[in-house]
């Protein structure tokens, strides 16, 4: 891996960045009807995306370090595997919204983005690379059937 940095870590320090933007940033609030409705139904997806995905890992007895996905003993392709090869970080990225919508500053969609910017390029694209490396064709054929994100 090129970072160790756990995406834990990662998903803390781009909300903390998007507190501090919507504190500090004098423009950009919104508000609409339906915001606490919207925010519990991506909570609720989020909760069971990653309920699913941790589910499908402890049931296959394989590992879910994301610092370290050499140690993978199975590849993991049913279930939500079948829609997004990262369920997790989508919905960490999904919580990172609901955290967006209710400090109400359109400006952390940017950061959001940036959250997706920032996994691509230190977090998935080297565990890629090492799940290339241990599962070789069968993970490449899976990297054309299902999409990174979703």
């Amino acid at each position: 891996m090129e970072l160790k940095i756990p995406p834990a870590v990662i998903f803390l320090v781009f909300a903390g960045l998007m507190y501090l933007l919507a504190s500090f940033l004098p423009f950009g609030y919104f508000d609409f009807f339906g915001r606490y409705y919207l925010m519990g139904v991506l909570l609720f997806f989020a909760a069971i995306v990653a309920a699913w995905a941790l589910f499908q890992f402890f049931r296959l007895r394989t590992t879910i370090d994301p610092t370290a996905p050499s140690k993978a003993s199975r590849l993991v392709q049913g279930g939500i595997f079948a829609y997004s090869r990262n369920p997790m970080y989508l919905a960490l990225l999904m919580v990172l919204l609901v955290w967006g919508i209710w400090l109400g500053n359109a400006f952390n969609t940017l950061l959001a983005a940036g959250f997706v910017a920032y996994m691509n390029r230190f977090q998935i694209i080297p565990e890629e690379t090492a799940l290339l490396e241990l599962f070789g064709k069968e993970y490449r054929q899976y990297c054309l059937n299902v999409r990174r994100w979703f």
